[in-house]
């Protein structure tokens, strides 16, 4: 089984930029172990959250073309705790791509102040060698977590229409304020 440690994407821009959500309840059960009577979201998990943003970022950019896994954390630094009740917005930006590779800057929000921040290197493998050491199943973008960034997708194309509507028009070209 995979954790997913997104809500959802709230701003993508491929190959460049994710913002992304994950909300804290206590109906997730390491809240419940980490600390009994003070559910706090343990610093890993908030760093396997970014790490799953940049990893979506990146691996987008590439059209999945490559497993993208997650290197080394150059840096992570933490301001503050998170507990249930909580909302984190991630913020992911894009250093550099190489064929080898990538690196991301990664923030965490809460309440609009910094709580996490942190710089993680990814390694994309081909195929044949990612199957040679971990074998054919794509374990970094699973469907649940691609899913994730389809509705982000569908979210945008329905603003974009809403955008482009001419003024006094809903998105769906019908009067605004008439009925039929």
């Amino acid at each position: 089984m995979r954790w997913i440690w997104i809500d959802k994407f709230v701003e993508f821009r491929s190959g460049e930029f994710a913002r992304a959500v994950k909300n804290l309840t206590l109906a997730e059960e390491h809240l419940h172990d980490h600390f009994p009577g003070y559910p706090v979201m343990p610093a890993s998990l908030i760093i396997e959250g970014l790490a799953q943003t940049g990893g979506i970022l990146v691996g987008e950019a590439g059209g999945f073309a490559e497993k993208v896994v997650l290197a080394k954390i150059s840096r992570a630094e933490f301001h503050g705790v998170a507990c249930a009740g909580d909302q984190l917005l991630y913020e992911v930006s894009v250093k550099g791509i190489r064929p080898d590779g990538a690196i991301v800057d990664a923030k965490a929000f809460l309440n609009g102040e910094l709580l996490a921040d942190a710089e993680i290197v990814f390694a994309h493998l081909d195929n044949t060698r990612a199957n040679q050491i971990f074998g054919p199943k794509n374990f970094v973008f699973t469907q649940q977590l691609l899913g994730v960034l389809d509705l982000a997708r569908a979210q945008e194309k329905s603003r974009e229409a809403d955008a482009s509507a001419e003024p006094g028009e809903a998105g769906n070209g019908q009067p605004v304020g008439k009925q039929p």
